[in-house]
């Protein structure tokens, strides 16, 4: 393999990488929303 397909193809992991962090940093705030309601239910119900 070249240098340059080593470095198109690292390239790619990263963009790849970068895409998943995003996702999952989005992914968080909205389960910690959801926890949040939750408990408040939870709380008027008990």
């Amino acid at each position: 393999m070249k240098t340059a397909e080593k470095i198109a193809n690292a390239k790619k992991r990263i963009n790849e990488l970068e895409r998943l962090i995003k996702y999952w940093n989005d992914s968080e705030h909205d389960e910690a929303k959801i926890v949040n309601l939750t408990m408040k239910i939870e709380h008027k119900v008990a």
